[in-house]
C-alpha cells in the first residue's frame, strides 16, 4: 500500500510540473523585450510557483516517520517489614547488603531506565532498610507494577525479599501477568531457629454478659522438643486461666481451646501468653492481646397476668429459649410493686382483668410509654381496655367468646415466617375472643386476620401498631396452649409458635435510635495499620440532617492522653479521618451546638496489635525460587547480588524496543509554502515591472 501511494504522488507531482513548465512557456516564449537570461529566471520562476500552486490544489498527504527508543525498565522493590528486619541469617552484613543494592541499581541505571520501591503492608518509592513494616504484601507490590507499567517495555524485577508473605494473595498467581523474569534476592534465614510462639488466636469480637464463650489458641515451637512453657490468660491485667503445655517435637503445633466468662460489660482487654525458654530467638511473638466487647444484649420481658393461665407457661418457655431475652412471670397483687421501667417489653396477658387488680401498675405503666403487648381473653376487661389505649377499639363486647382461626394476612413485611410455619399455623385450633365489633387504626399491620370457621375476614387477630415510634402489639384471643398441642399432635421439629412468639417480642423491644446528634465509628475494630474513621449526623427539630454546626472530637486511650479533632462537612453529615492509632482501647466523646441546644455523643473502638511478622522467622527461600524459575529468573544470595546485573545484560530478551511513529499531513497545512509562492510571485511581479511589462 505504501509503494502505491509513494507511485501515485510522484505521477502528480510530474503533472504538476509538466502543468507550470506549459504555463511558463506560454507565457515568456513570444516575448522579445525581455532579455533572454531574465526569461528564464521568470520562466523558472512561474513553474516553481504553478507547480507549487497546482500540488496545493491536490492536497497530498506528506509521511514522516519518528523513531522512539524505549529502554528496558528494571523495577527493584525492597522488603521493608519487621520480618526482614529482625532475622538475619548467619554472616549476613546489613551494610554491605545496603552498599551493593545501591551499587546494583546505579550499575543497572547505565543502561536501563531503574525504578525502585519499597514494600510492606504498603508499597512506597525509594529504598528504605528500616525494616518497621507489620505486613508483607507483595502481590501488592506485583499490582502497583502491573498498573503503571502496563504496555511499558518491563526487563525484569529484583525481588529482595525473605518469602514470608502474610497479606494479599501469593505472588505467584501475580507474576504470570507481568511477563518479565523476577529476580529475587533471599534475605533471612531457612534454618528454624529455637522459639515458641502464640501463631493465632480465634475469638469473636462480641459476646453476651454472663456467657461462656472459648477461644482457640494455637501454639507453635521450632527446635524445642521435651521443653515446657506455660500459657497464661490474663483479663485486664488479672489472670483468668493458666496451664502447662509440654512440647513434643521440633516442629510443634497444637490448638488450644480455653473457655472464658464474660462476666463483666464493656470492651475487656485479653492478654495470651506463653512463658518464654532459653535463648529462644524472639520473645515477641510470645504474647498475643486482643480485645472482646461484652453487652448485655439480655432483653427484660415482664409477663403480667390476674392470674395463672397455660398460656403464660407457652409464653415464658418460648421468650426464654433465645438466650438474649429474659422473662419474668408476675401475678395478681404481686403487680402493683412491680416497677416497669425495669423491663424493655411488657405483656398485659388479659390485662386489665375484670377485677381491676393491676390498677396502680396500669398507670405506671401508661405514663412510661413502654413497648407492650397486649393478649386479650375471658378475663379482660374489655371496657377498660378500650380506655387505656387509642389504637384499637372493641364495641359491644358482652362477655362473650368466639372462636376464632388465624389467617396469614399477605403483606406483612415486619419480620418473616417461613412457609413451614405458615403451614402449620393453617392447621391450629382456634383461639378464644371477646366477641364484639372491632375497629383498628388504619395504619395498623397484621401478621393474621380472623378466619370464621371456613369464612376468612379482614379483622386482624395478632397485628400491631406504631404510635410516635411506640410499638405495640395486640392478639386478641386467648388459647395459645392449643396451638402448642396442635405442634406436639402433627409431631412437628421445629415449633412455628415458638418462632413467631420470639420474633413477635424482639420486634416490639427493638428500640429506633431517635437521637438528634449521632458519632460513630465505621466499625468497632481496627488493626493498627488502618486508618480510624469517624462518621456523624446532626438533625434539626423536624428531624431533618444538617451540617452548619461545628463538631469538636476527644478520643482518649487507656493512659488517659486526650487527642482533638474537628470533623470535615460532607453533603449531609460530618466525617472524621483520624488516621492510624497504636494498638489499645480507646473511648470517645463528640460535641456540638445547634440552635442553642449542646449535643453530645460518645462511643469506643479498639486498635489490635499486628503480630503476624513475629508468627513466622524461618525465611521461605523455596517460594523465592519457585516464582524465579516460574518466571525465567534466578535466585540469588545477598552476598552475590551484584551478579544480577550481569545475568540481566546477558539476557537477550531484555533489549531496548523502537517504536516507529508515522504522521501523514497535509501539504496545504505548511505555512512556509504560502510565503514562498509569495515571494516568488513579488519577485517575478517586481522584475517585470522594472522592465515594462506590467
Amino acid at each position: 500500500m505504501n509503494g502505491f501511494f509513494a507511485g501515485t504522488s510522484i505521477l502528480y507531482f510530474l503533472g504538476c510540473l509538466a502543468l507550470g513548465v506549459l504555463y511558463a512557456w506560454l507565457l515568456y516564449r513570444g516575448n522579445k523585450n525581455l532579455d533572454k537570461k531574465l526569461r528564464y529566471i521568470l520562466a523558472t520562476i512561474r513553474i516553481i510557483v504553478v507547480t507549487a500552486i497546482a500540488w496545493l490544489l491536490f492536497a497530498p498527504l506528506i509521511k514522516t516517520l519518528n523513531y522512539t527508543l524505549d529502554k528496558p525498565v528494571i523495577i527493584i522493590g525492597q522488603d521493608n517489614s519487621l520480618s526482614v528486619g529482625q532475622v538475619k541469617a548467619a554472616g549476613f552484613n546489613q551494610k554491605l547488603y545496603e552498599q551493593n543494592l545501591k551499587i546494583l541499581k546505579d550499575k543497572l541505571s547505565d543502561k536501563y531506565e531503574v525504578k525502585v520501591y519499597h514494600f510492606s503492608d504498603y508499597v512506597g518509592d525509594g529504598l528504605d532498610f528500616k525494616g518497621q513494616g507489620k505486613l508483607t504484601d507483595a502481590s501488592s507490590f506485583f499490582q502497583k507494577v502491573k498498573d503503571e507499567y502496563t504496555n511499558r517495555n518491563v526487563g525484569a524485577i529484583i525481588l529482595a525479599t525473605d518469602g514470608i508473605f502474610n497479606h494479599g494473595g501469593n505472588p505467584l498467581y501475580s507474576i504470570n501477568q507481568i511477563n518479565a523474569p523476577v529476580y529475587t534476592i533471599a534475605l533471612g534465614d531457612s534454618i528454624p531457629k529455637r522459639d515458641v510462639l502464640i501463631s493465632n488466636v480465634n475469638y469473636n469480637n462480641i459476646v453476651y454478659l454472663d456467657d461462656d464463650f472459648t477461644i482457640e489458641v494455637q501454639v507453635q515451637a521450632f527446635q524445642s522438643d521435651g521443653e515446657n512453657t506455660i500459657l497464661t490468660v490474663n483479663q485486664n491485667g488479672v489472670k483468668v486461666q493458666q496451664q502447662s503445655l509440654a512440647i513434643s517435637g521440633n516442629s510443634f503445633v497444637k490448638t488450644i481451646p480455653v473457655k472464658l466468662h464474660a462476666g463483666k460489660i464493656g470492651i475487656q482487654k485479653y492478654t495470651v501468653q506463653l512463658s518464654t525458654l532459653q535463648n529462644e530467638i524472639t520473645t515477641k511473638n510470645n504474647t498475643q492481646t486482643f480485645y472482646v466487647e461484652v453487652i448485655d444484649g439480655r432483653q427484660k420481658v415482664l409477663l403480667a397476668a390476674a392470674a395463672p393461665h397455660p398460656d403464660l407457661g407457652v409464653l415464658k418457655e418460648a421468650i426464654s429459649l433465645n438466650k438474649h431475652y429474659e422473662a419474668k412471670l408476675v401475678l395478681a397483687d404481686d403487680l402493683n410493686a412491680t416497677d416497669p421501667s425495669k423491663f424493655d417489653l411488657v405483656v398485659l396477658y388479659q390485662l386489665p382483668d375484670v377485677q381491676n387488680i393491676s390498677t396502680s401498675f396500669l398507670q405506671k405503666l401508661t405514663t412510661l410509654k413502654k413497648p407492650t403487648w397486649y393478649v386479650l381473653g375471658a378475663q379482660s376487661n374489655v371496657g377498660t381496655f378500650n380506655q387505656i389505649q387509642n389504637q384499637v377499639n372493641l364495641a359491644s363486647a358482652n362477655g362473650s367468646l368466639q372462636e376464632v382461626y388465624p389467617d396469614f394476612a399477605n403483606g406483612f413485611t415486619n419480620f418473616s415466617l417461613s412457609e413451614e410455619d405458615k403451614k402449620q399455623f393453617a392447621t391450629v385450633d382456634p383461639l378464644l375472643m371477646p366477641f364484639g365489633r372491632l375497629t383498628v387504626n388504619a395504619s395498623a399491620t397484621a401478621i393474621f386476620n380472623q378466619r370464621i370457621g371456613k369464612v376468612s375476614t379482614q379483622q386482624p387477630l395478632l397485628f400491631f401498631t406504631t404510635d410516635n415510634g411506640l410499638k405495640t402489639g395486640y392478639l386478641m384471643g386467648e388459647g395459645l396452649w392449643r396451638w402448642k398441642l396442635s405442634a406436639a399432635e402433627n409431631e412437628t421439629e421445629q415449633s412455628a409458635l415458638n418462632d413467631l412468639i420470639s420474633k413477635t417480642v424482639q420486634y416490639l423491644s427493638v428500640k429506633d435510635d431517635k437521637r438528634r446528634f449521632k458519632v460513630f465509628t465505621s466499625k468497632s475494630a481496627y488493626d493498627e495499620n488502618e486508618a480510624i474513621q469517624f462518621n456523624g449526623t446532626l438533625y434539626n427539630e423536624s428531624y431533618q440532617p444538617v451540617n452548619e454546626a461545628e463538631v469538636k472530637l476527644q478520643v482518649k486511650n487507656e493512659a488517659g492522653k486526650i487527642f482533638n479533632y474537628v470533623f470535615s462537612k460532607t453533603e449531609n453529615g460530618y466525617q472524621l479521618d483520624a488516621g492510624t492509632m497504636p494498638a489499645g482501647n480507646y473511648s470517645y466523646v463528640a460535641n456540638t451546638v445547634l440552635g442553642g441546644q449542646k449535643f453530645t455523643a460518645s462511643g469506643s473502638f479498639y486498635v489490635n496489635a499486628l503480630i503476624a511478622e513475629y508468627q513466622q522467622t524461618t525465611a521461605n527461600h523455596q517460594l523465592l525460587n519457585t516464582i524465579s524459575k516460574q518466571s525465567d529468573g534466578k535466585l540469588f544470595m545477598p552476598a552475590d547480588l551484584l551478579k544480577i546485573a550481569d545475568e540481566i545484560l546477558k539476557n537477550e530478551n531484555i533489549k531496548t524496543i523502537s517504536y516507529e511513529d508515522r504522521k501523514y499531513n497535509e501539504l496545504i497545512n505548511m505555512k512556509w509554502l504560502f510565503g514562498l509562492i509569495l515571494i516568488l510571485l513579488s519577485v517575478e511581479w517586481f522584475l517585470r515591472k522594472r522592465n515594462g511589462e506590467l
